[in-house]
């Protein structure tokens, strides 16, 4: 039986995938150029906010503190993370979760068809943690839950959870569910394995601290796309909104 959970009123989170400058081609519309994060960042601190890591979000907006912040996500744990996302963060003074495929580290995406790109390796995972990054889980094969047996839920969600923090001998508290595939079973095992919190792709109506909605953003949005899910989400800020770039 599901238990009983108080939904979650947060600000708006920023849902990225790989950043890199490659042309290679992108059939799944996850890569964006790290120029492009550049100007979203840039946007965001014309605007008076911050973006920071789900769990720092989560924990300002417990503390009624999470005016001016905006959650950064980034999935599946590619390497170009630390290699291109964490400079241009660093440029912004922002931080980030980045949700690891866990049972892939060192390998590729092989969970999809077409361009294979690397995943962090567990040095890598280290490294973006001491740069002040907030890893989490994003099971162990990229695996949908929902409709998933206890034996696979247990696989993805428990051992994802102890091979990442046995690589950082630091807890976990963040999941993410591939595809968004969850269902009440897939919550009710992420929240029994000790997880602080979880998100979902899309589902702009506020969930609970495990079903946490977020916005994807796509390799060609642009400052308008940006504010308009910023403005979706009824995010406060500080100062008015500048004419959005177009590119």
């Amino acid at each position: 039986m599901s238990a009983v959970v108080s939904r979650v009123s947060a600000p708006a989170v920023l849902m990225y995938h790989s950043i890199s400058a490659s042309a290679a081609p992108d059939p799944h519309r996850v890569r964006v150029h790290p120029d492009r994060l550049d100007r979203h960042l840039r946007l965001l601190r014309r605007l008076g906010l911050r973006g920071v890591s789900q769990t720092e979000l989560l924990d300002a907006v417990d503390r009624g503190q999470a005016a001016g912040l905006v959650g950064l996500t980034f999935d599946d744990g590619f390497s170009d993370f630390l290699t291109t996302a964490v400079p241009v963060l660093a440029r912004h003074g922002m931080t980030a979760t980045v949700y690891v495929v866990a049972g892939h580290m060192g390998a590729t995406n092989s969970w999809d068809t077409g361009p294979q790109f690397p995943i962090m390796t567990a040095d890598q995972v280290r490294a973006v943690a001491a740069a002040g990054h907030e890893v989490g889980s994003h099971t162990m094969s990229h695996a949908r839950l929902a409709g998933a047996d206890p034996v696979t839920l247990a696989a993805e969600v428990v051992d994802s959870r102890r091979l990442l923090e046995d690589v950082l001998q630091a807890e976990v508290p963040g999941f993410c569910y591939p595809y968004g595939s969850y269902d009440a079973a897939a919550a009710d095992a992420v929240r029994a394995a000790g997880y602080g919190n979880a998100c979902v792709t899309g589902d702009y109506v506020p969930g609970d601290r495990y079903t946490l909605p977020r916005c994807y953003v796509s390799p060609r949005d642009t400052g308008a796309h940006v504010v308009a899910r910023l403005a979706r989400h009824a995010v406060r800020i500080r100062r008015p909104l500048p004419a959005a770039s177009g590119r």
